[in-house]
């Protein structure tokens, strides 16, 4: 065997689960108007660099995998997407009678709710399906045996939080805050540090398990290159619930040190410091990198309700393991009561260009 398994099994933040009012499966209309403005970006990607003679000279299986898949529906419309814009290649190039057949590996954490996944499968899909848990952070599969890696909305989760945040001493110490928007130099570079760990980890791995010409795209929060961290979206939104939690503190519902004791485990890096680690590993060539803005396909002002309810479905659960459910559903209407306020905000602090969409292939 391998080595490769590290002794500290990277931390899970699975998505709520079921289908209730505050599930990720009825919240992820955002995640959706991502994909959609990815989708067509993904067919590009597969028409123009997918280089099926290749990938199916050995074996007439073509082999993709999902990381960070969650629940569903999205990851079920991405793996459909994938598979339409695969057989359009193979019709444009004369090959529909090879057609290959499609296995599709859905991917994410052990705590993850594969059971709502697979109770949701469609069952008219044209793939044979298989969950993997794990973390992605780590080697998943066997080498050289995929031909077409898809991560969207997964991989701006650290595989654990910043070491130097937790600790008084630290000059990273994280006080009061429980994400980097608006904190200090040293804080910001303690989750830059984290980040550049975890995804060297994570093309290592991906180089070790996809087939030379075999492709990797990825979707996920960006900032431009240069915009400070403050003006990140989502950063302002945690901002708002730590003000939220640090007024319960002020109230006596909660002691400080809960507060001082959290962070989330989240980075957002610009598209530059994408481009060094990929250099960095050696074993990709950047296809495609660029920011896109899935709020243009979002119509009138951000509502933000909608906005933290998302954010709930996808983050409750690493807030609950901290905090109790009791304080972080209290902690959500708070910051619902004053959304007016947290919508002109956002309004004024908007930047373009907040999803980083990559295509990677295999040298």
């Amino acid at each position: 065997m391998s080595n490769h398994h590290s002794a500290s099994v990277p931390e899970s933040f699975p998505m709520n689960c079921g289908d209730g009012a505050y599930s990720y499966t009825k919240n992820s209309v955002y995640q959706k108007a991502a994909s959609d403005v990815a989708k067509e970006m993904v067919n590009e990607a597969i028409a123009e660099k997918l280089e099926i003679k290749i990938l199916t000279a050995t074996s007439n299986t073509l082999r993709i995998a999902d990381l960070g898949c969650s629940v569903g529906p999205n990851t079920f419309k991405a793996m459909q997407n994938l598979l339409q814009a695969i057989e359009r290649k193979y019709q444009n190039e004369g090959l529909t009678s090879k057609l290959p057949e499609f296995q599709v590996f859905f991917n994410d954490h052990a705590a993850n709710d594969f059971n709502t996944l697979f109770a949701s499968l469609p069952p008219d899909r044209q793939y044979f399906a298989t969950g993997v848990p794990g973390s992605f952070y780590d080697r998943l599969f066997p080498e050289s045996s995929l031909h077409l890696v898809h991560s969207s909305y997964a991989l701006h989760w650290l595989s654990k939080v910043p070491e130097g945040l937790l600790d008084k001493n630290s000059p990273a110490w994280n006080k009061g805050k429980i994400y980097h928007t608006t904190a200090s130099n040293e804080v910001v570079n303690a989750y830059a540090a984290q980040y550049i760990k975890d995804m060297e980890i994570f093309l290592k791995a991906r180089a070790e398990e996809i087939v030379v010409g075999g492709l990797m795209v990825l979707i996920l929060p960006g900032l431009s290159d240069g915009t400070h961290h403050s003006r990140f979206p989502a950063g302002l939104i945690f901002d708002f619930l730590a003000s939220s939690l640090m007024d319960m503190v002020n109230e006596g519902l909660i002691n400080e040190a809960q507060v001082d004791s959290f962070n989330l485990p989240v980075y957002t890096p610009s598209p530059k410091e994408m481009a060094l680690l990929v250099e960095r590993n050696g074993c990709f060539s950047v296809e495609r990198m660029e920011l896109t803005d899935p709020r243009s396909n979002i119509e009138g002002p951000i509502d933000v309700g909608k906005l933290i309810m998302h954010l709930r479905a996808g983050m409750e659960g690493v807030f609950s393991k901290h905090f109790g459910h009791e304080i972080v559903a209290e902690m959500f209407e708070r910051s619902l009561q004053k959304s007016a306020e947290l919508s002109s905000l956002l309004e004024s602090s908007y930047t373009k260009g907040t999803q980083l969409f990559l295509v990677l292939k295999r040298k």
